[in-house]
């Protein structure tokens, strides 16, 4: 009986003793504060509370382990940014605004200093010599332009914009500014002075 009880207990396996979407979330965190170079596996797996070994059997070595954490930042920046520019209830100032307020939680949802956005923070460091990296950046901003685009195109077909716009090109300089936005986070600039930067932008765009 005591056999079969040890042989079961053994088919179970043993349970894993971490939270996959939890440790990747604090091992974004450390690459968000110190960059893709400057984060160690060691620093990681601290973090994560996993050791060097688990880590690698989870996710692989650390640029694989950046991607995942790339990805799933842009998976949430992406959601609240869907959530502002196709609400139907919104104008196309209001839906702007909630876009950029958005975005700038999350750029102040660390425990210190900004952080601004982790992609800009850290992906264009490494882009310029990694390729895969610069494939994941550049598909993303890509996708934040289409989807700005449409917003705007919807508020044209609204009257909100005058017919002769160019959606496209308003689409990048909005896109742009959220990138400068970031930047001038990480940089020190207080939220309220962002908020305003963006209110003073959408003016310009809203005309």
């Amino acid at each position: 009986m005591e056999q079969n009880k040890t042989a079961e207990g053994k088919g179970r396996g043993r349970p894993r003793a971490y939270d996959p979407q939890t440790a990747l979330q604090q091992a974004l965190g450390v690459f968000w504060n110190t960059g893709y170079s400057g984060a160690s596996l060691d620093s990681i797996a601290s973090a994560a509370g996993m050791n060097r070994p688990s880590l690698y059997a989870a996710f692989g070595d650390k640029h694989a382990l950046y991607i995942k954490a790339l990805e799933q930042y842009w998976e949430f920046a992406a959601a609240a940014m869907h959530e502002a520019l196709t609400s139907e209830e919104l104008t196309l100032r209001q839906a702007l605004m909630q876009f950029y307020e958005g975005q700038l939680s999350i750029y102040f949802s660390g425990d210190g200093q900004p952080r601004g956005c982790f992609a800009i923070g850290t992906a264009t460091t490494e882009a310029v010599e990694d390729p895969e990296i610069r494939d994941v950046l550049s598909d993303r901003l890509s996708r934040l332009d289409a989807d700005l685009e449409a917003r705007l195109r919807v508020a044209i077909d609204k009257g909100e914009l005058k017919d002769d716009v160019d959606a496209a090109a308003l689409a990048v300089l909005a896109s742009s500014l959220l990138h400068s936005i970031s930047i001038r986070a990480r940089a020190g600039k207080s939220r309220a002075e962002l908020t305003e930067i963006a209110r003073n932008a959408i003016n310009v765009i809203c005309g």
